[in-house]
C-alpha cells in the first residue's frame, strides 16, 4: 500500500467526498449520525452572500434540513478571520429561506489543518491545541450559558495530538499524518471501516491518471502561493525597516520589531 498525501487538495477532497467516510469523520468529530442529500466541491451560493467571493472545499446538508457541514483543509493560509467569515456567510445564507429571523439548521465549519506551521492568536502566542472550538452561545454575568443556537466552528490540528485527543478522531489525525509522513507503511486503525475506506481511495493504485496529474498540479499552486505569500511578507518587513531606519531607529531594534535579521538589515542600510 502506498498513500498519496492528504495535505493536497485533490487527494483530501477524494477520500473527504466519499458519503462512508464523510458521514464517519463528521460523527467522530461533532457526534451526530448525518444522512447527506450530496457532497459537493468548491461550494459557492448564488447571489453571492457578502462581497468576497468564496467557496468552501466540501459542503453538504442532511436530509432533513437539520444540519449543515463545511469542511475546510488548510495547508498554507492561516488567516482564521477569512474561517470566521465563511462561517459566517452559511449562516447568513440561510436567512434568505427563512420565513423569519429564525433559523433551525445548524451550521458546523470543521477546519483541518495539514501543515506543520505553528499558529499564532492576534495577540502573537503559539497554539498548540488539537481541537479549538468556537461557539455562538450568550453567557450570563455569572459565566452561565444560553444555548440559542447550536453552530460551531471546529478547528482540528493533527500535529498536536496528544494522549488527551479523543480517540475517534486520533484516527483521523493518524490517517492524515501517516499519508504524509509514512505513506508507503502507514500505522492506521484499519479496523475503523471509514479509516480503511479513506486509506483506499487514497492508495496508488486507486487513483485515476487525472487524479495523479490534478493532485501534481495543486501541490504546485500551493507551493508556489507559499513562495508569493512569503515574499510578500517579506518585502513588507523591508519597507517597514527601511522607513525606521529613514528614522533613525537603531539596527538591533529594527531586528526585534521585523523579524529580519542584523545582515539582512545592515546590507540593506549600506544599499
Amino acid at each position: 500500500m502506498f498513500l498519496y498525501r492528504l495535505d493536497n487538495e485533490v487527494i483530501f477532497k477524494k477520500a473527504f467526498t466519499d458519503k462512508l467516510v464523510f458521514t464517519q469523520f463528521v460523527k467522530d468529530v461533532i457526534g451526530i449520525d448525518l444522512v447527506v442529500k450530496k457532497i459537493e466541491t468548491k461550494k459557492r451560493f448564488k447571489p453571492k452572500i457578502a462581497y468576497i467571493d468564496f467557496a468552501y472545499d466540501i459542503f453538504a446538508q442532511s436530509k432533513d434540513n437539520r444540519v449543515i457541514v463545511e469542511i475546510q483543509r488548510v495547508n498554507y493560509d492561516y488567516n482564521f478571520d477569512r474561517f470566521l467569515h465563511y462561517h459566517l456567510m452559511a449562516i447568513a445564507q440561510l436567512q434568505r429561506g427563512a420565513k423569519d429571523y429564525k433559523i433551525k439548521p445548524k451550521v458546523y465549519t470543521i477546519v483541518v489543518l495539514t501543515a506543520p506551521s505553528l499558529i499564532e492568536d492576534d495577540e502573537g502566542k503559539t497554539v498548540k491545541d488539537d481541537i479549538l472550538i468556537s461557539d455562538i452561545i450568550p453567557r450570563n454575568r455569572k459565566g452561565q450559558t444560553v444555548k440559542f443556537y447550536g453552530h460551531q466552528l471546529i478547528f482540528l490540528n493533527p500535529h498536536f495530538k496528544n494522549d488527551d485527543t479523543p480517540p475517534q478522531i486520533k484516527d483521523w489525525f493518524d490517517l492524515i499524518l501517516e499519508s504524509i509522513s509514512h505513506p508507503d507503511n502507514p500505522k492506521i486503525n484499519f479496523q475503523n471501516q471509514a479509516i480503511k475506506k479513506a486509506a483506499e481511495l487514497i492508495e496508488d493504485d486507486n487513483l485515476t491518471p487525472e487524479e495523479r496529474t490534478a493532485s501534481k498540479v495543486a501541490f504546485a499552486t500551493e507551493e508556489t502561493l507559499q513562495i508569493v505569500e512569503k515574499r510578500i511578507r517579506h518585502e513588507g518587513k523591508m519597507e517597514i525597516a527601511k522607513n525606521m531606519m529613514a528614522k533613525g531607529f537603531d539596527i538591533q531594534a529594527i531586528s526585534e520589531i521585523t523579524g529580519l535579521d542584523v545582515e539582512t538589515l545592515n546590507q540593506l542600510e549600506t544599499e
